[in-house]
């Protein structure tokens, strides 16, 4: 009687989260379909719907308070750092055993469902989280860096207030945003946003970001996404 209970528990807070995805959808801010949100659930578990919705309610009271208006600077920069703490509150986890393959770059999506990421993971929900916010993609580079304290590869999030501006780094192991001049530990080896890709020191786009094989698999998941 226990379990049954339980069960009917659970299946009404789905039902209940797919209302509230609904009304996501109807209001233009980040969607959730009632299928995604069920195939969430089936594969993560009850409690994993809970958590997109969640990221779905931070979104909405930042862009309420907007009333329809670009974000100025300064309330950029109180996102940059409301989002690389929330972000960086996921669990860390290696991709071999979070995903079981050598590099996964999971979406915003798959990251909060099953409460793990690793940094090119951190680098996508942040990105994605302020580009809801209509913080201008051209002012956003996911990058691509060597991190010389381990010396092994790393990702974190950069945001450019103007084109030839000290960037602010969001990094997972940073709690605090800190320009790219404080990040001494940090080498950039090449960046990317929606549509282009630049090799460090370059002040002009070399390339297109859908050179990036991961990076394309991941906009192919995200659109899939969408339509579930």
């Amino acid at each position: 009687m226990a379990c049954f209970t339980d069960m009917r528990r659970t299946v009404l807070r789905i039902f209940l989260l797919l209302l509230c995805c609904s009304a996501a959808v109807a209001s233009g801010y980040v969607q959730f379909s009632p299928g995604l949100l069920r195939q969430i659930a089936a594969r993560w578990g009850s409690d994993a719907p809970e958590r997109l919705i969640d990221w779905r309610d931070e979104l909405a009271k930042r862009i309420d308070r907007q009333r329809g208006v670009v974000p100025s600077a300064a309330q950029i920069l109180v996102y940059l750092d409301d989002f690389n703490g929330y972000w960086n509150d996921v669990r860390y986890y290696q991709d071999i055993r979070h995903w079981h393959v050598m590099d996964y770059w999971a979406t915003p999506v798959e990251t909060l469902a099953s409460e793990g990421a690793d940094c090119e993971d951190y680098a996508i929900g942040k990105y994605f989280s302020l580009k809801a916010l209509g913080v201008p993609v051209q002012n956003l580079r996911i990058t691509y860096v060597r991190a010389l304290r381990w010396n092994q590869a790393h990702m974190v999030l950069a945001y450019y207030p103007t084109v030839d501006a000290d960037p602010y780094i969001l990094d997972n192991l940073h709690r605090n945003v800190e320009l790219a001049s404080e990040r001494t530990d940090l080498v950039p080896v090449y960046s990317f946003n929606d549509e282009d890709l630049w090799v460090a020191g370059a002040t002009e786009a070399g390339g297109k970001s859908s050179q990036i094989r991961l990076w394309r698999g991941l906009q192919d998941k995200m659109d899939k996404e969408r339509i579930m």
